[in-house]
């Protein structure tokens, strides 16, 4: 069955048949390129290939029909990836024409097989073959024969030029185009109405792409060139943005096209985009205001909307104001900018922007980190009342978020999203699934299933897009998955395994380039999972250079660090202000989960001083804090921070019946390092149960004894694993004093051995084993 890019060529193709003005005065239908794609067109008619080599050319018409002119040796190598019969076949022929005499090439046009000559031929008269073929002839039997021989003479010059070196006085085949000013057939030009995809390609026809920096720059495109390389760039900066240009790139085909027609407004949309990836605030805010100046001067809105277009233009510039200066921090400006949009809808009364200003609104004030729960719940039903799902669905998706942060129990934040997928799919809304099920994976997440979290994350992964896919893009590339894979490489890094996490973040930085607006979350990512590895093996001196970068990409999180950092250093003091500081910031910004973390890390100080006493009630604060807002992970760890205070404080009973609450979750879903933590206070406890005394005076519990050392093989068996040597060393220790107790001497002297190596290869003292969890 023929694919369905073959009905380019074969098949009838329905068209609107809207003609669009050539706004840049190109003559762009006679030219030496478009001759050679006629060229490939009669071979293609003329020999005899293959099906798959047939399909792969019939997907390269419209790109190239449609694309920039491109050189000789450009062309033939994109036909010659497809078919390397047709391209030698096509270089004949032009050989024939440049390198013969003009009636050559008139012979070319006569015996060209045409949907008006040839009634067998495949070439619908409606089809894009077609309609390409019409105009190219009725551009060339309009020509004076002065203007024959100038095609003639350019046409030898494109052909030679390929094969010639370069030299300082060669004139660019686009202006000697441009300069025939007699070989303009019609200002006007034919449209294709749809775009295929362009899955065949894997370079980009744009010339820019492929030229060398020595080749001298083309003159300005048609506007069907133009809306072709604004629509597909565009296209590419939203789904893929590694296929697009480079930035700079980009910048300078924009500034050529502005060069030629300053009032082209969706050059100057494309230039927004384009500044927006590089963080160019002033360009950016430039480029957007240009884009409604020259859209009103354009007329397009008036003529469709009366005198509406105006002022829909006015609301919706506004509007986008106002959203560019919440992507970069400005609330204050943002705030003036939807004030004004929200002024300008009311007295049009367009509800549908005053919507959109709703949506904003509750997403400033959540950035400025106040409660804006009411204000999205009025959207939701103001979107849901105007049947407006999309935003209905992402105000639902952001009291989800809020409900998350303020404690909502983890089934009603799944049911809430579980009924927006019901939308979501029912309106083929692909961005907003994603979203979803990456929102999904971060709830679970911080509710500490990390089971169910790695399940969503996957889930999310392999789901095929409901978008079409246009110029072999696929759609993993938004900020959905990179959230997910930044899930998955921390939950493996936490479970060890990190020859898989330095896969996923290679994968992450092939996907999401530095210069691009996502690569900040794998970036972070990256730094904590360093962080947190160099912290296990102990090599602190590895880890504190890390604090200045995971600082520069989050305040909080490096703040953290910090402490961490000068807390393992025995500069409590340093750590302790740092903590009491980030405390103060967090409960004002409303962090629950690093407000708890925060009082751990001030507990752990206490210990320092042996200050068990007067840890307990910032434990207990914490604990109720974590089961208030349903965080498993958190309330875990602070169980086994009261466990350990309750050893130190001499009731192991107690710390032992407080272990068995914690140890279950823990190692059904907590990390590698918390695993072996838990077992080791186990095994002290049980321990201390038993009776165990380590100068060897007085009864053990033989049964409890054997049962500790059950349970600190096991905690080995996880420390191993993170290379932690100093978790190492005290497991090592604690074995050998149980093996002497037990008379187990040959065992007892192992783990001696073992706990002397480590001691050796660390180089510093041994941390009393009381003052650590």
């Amino acid at each position: 069955m023929a694919s369905v890019h073959e009905s380019l060529y074969f098949n009838p193709m329905m068209t609107n048949g809207v003609v669009h003005a050539n706004v840049f005065g190109i003559k762009d239908w006679v030219t030496p390129y478009k001759i050679s794609v006629l060229a490939l067109l009669y071979e293609m008619t003329a020999s005899k290939i293959t099906l798959p080599e047939r399909r792969r050319l019939n997907k390269l018409i419209l790109p190239l029909q449609q694309g920039p002119d491109l050189t000789l040796g450009q062309f033939l190598q994109t036909v010659e990836e497809c078919c390397p019969q047709t391209a030698y076949a096509v270089k004949l022929r032009l050989h024939e024409m440049a390198d013969g005499e003009l009636k050559d090439m008139e012979y070319f046009f006569s015996t060209l097989p045409t949907p008006f000559t040839a009634f067998d031929s495949e070439a619908y008269k409606t089809s894009v073959v077609g309609l390409f073929m019409r105009h190219m002839l009725l551009a060339y039997n309009k020509l004076s024969f002065s203007q024959v021989y100038k095609l003639y003479k350019s046409l030898q010059h494109y052909y030679h030029s390929h094969y010639a070196k370069p030299t300082d006085g060669q004139v660019g085949l686009a202006a000697l185009v441009a300069d025939d000013s007699e070989m303009d057939l019609t200002s006007i030009e034919d449209t294709v109405g749809d775009r295929i995809d362009k899955e065949e390609l894997d370079t980009p026809l744009h010339e820019s792409e492929l030229r060398n920096d020595n080749t001298p720059s083309r003159g300005p495109l048609s506007q069907k060139q133009a809306e072709y390389f604004l629509a597909r760039q565009a296209y590419l900066l939203k789904n893929d943005e590694n296929k697009a240009l480079k930035p700079a790139a980009l910048q300078e085909e924009l500034n050529n096209m502005l060069k030629f027609n300053p009032d082209f407004a969706e050059a100057h949309y494309l230039n927004y985009l384009n500044s927006m990836r590089v963080q160019d605030i002033f360009l950016s805010a430039h480029s957007l205001l240009h884009y409604f100046d020259r859209l009103i001067l354009s007329g397009n809105e008036g003529k469709s909307n009366g005198d509406e277009g105006y002022g829909r233009s006015l609301r919706y510039a506004a509007l986008n104001l106002a959203s560019l200066h919440c992507r970069f921090g400005h609330y204050q400006q943002a705030d003036l900018a939807l004030q004004e949009a929200i002024r300008i809808a009311q007295e049009s009364n367009d509800h549908v922007c005053l919507q959109h200003c709703l949506s904003w609104l509750y997403t400033l004030e959540q950035m400025k980190g106040s409660d804006s729960t009411v204000l999205t719940e009025d959207s939701v039903k103001m979107a849901a009342h105007f049947c407006l799902p999309y935003l209905a669905s992402l105000g639902i998706q952001s009291l989800v978020q809020q409900g998350a942060t303020q404690g909502k129990t983890a089934h009603k934040l799944i049911n809430a999203l579980k009924d927006t997928d019901i939308l979501h799919w029912k309106h083929s809304l692909s961005e907003l699934i994603e979203i979803s099920l990456a929102q999904t994976t971060s709830i679970w997440r911080m509710y500490g299933k990390s089971t169910m979290a790695l399940q969503q994350a996957q889930l999310l992964l392999n789901m095929s897009s409901l978008e079409p896919v246009n110029f072999g893009v696929q759609q993993n590339n938004t900020e959905a998955f990179a959230v997910a894979l930044c899930h998955l490489a921390e939950l493996h890094a936490e479970q060890g395994l990190y020859f898989a996490v330095s896969e996923i973040l290679q994968h992450l930085k092939e996907q999401f380039p530095p210069h691009s607006q996502n690569a900040k979350l794998w970036m972070l990512c990256d730094l904590k999972i360093q962080f947190e590895r160099h912290m296990n093996e102990g090599k602190y001196h590895l880890a504190e250079p890390l604090v200045t970068a995971i600082s520069a990409l989050n305040k909080t999180e490096g703040l953290y660090r910090k402490a961490q950092v000068l807390k393992a250093l025995n500069r409590s003091t340093e750590a302790y202000s740092v903590l009491q500081r980030l405390q103060v910031h967090c409960e004002k910004t409303k962090c629950t989960e690093m407000v708890i973390r925060m009082m751990l890390s001030t507990a752990e100080l206490h210990w320092e001083s042996s200050g068990f006493s007067t840890a307990l009630p910032l434990l207990l604060q914490a604990l109720a804090l974590a089961r208030q807002h349903h965080l498993q992970s958190l309330a875990s760890e602070t169980i086994l921070h009261l466990a350990f205070t309750q050893l130190m404080l001499g009731v192991p009973e107690q710390a032992l019946s407080v272990l068995h609450e914690a140890i279950e979750p823990v190692l059904a879903h907590g990390a590698v390092i918390d695993k072996g933590r838990a077992l080791l206070l186990t095994a002290r406890c049980q321990m201390a149960v038993a009776g165990f005394s380590p100068n060897g005076q007085g009864q053990a519990d033989l049964r409890l004894a054997v049962l500790a050392v059950d349970t600190l093989n096991e905690a080995t068996a996880y420390f191993s694993k993170l290379d932690c040597k100093e978790r190492l060393r005290d497991v090592h220790y604690l074995q050998a004093q149980l093996y002497r107790s037990l008379g187990q001497i040959s065992q007892c002297n192992k783990s001696a051995m073992l706990f002397r190596l480590l001691d050796q290869d660390l180089q510093t003292p041994a941390p009393p084993v009381s003052m650590r969890l």
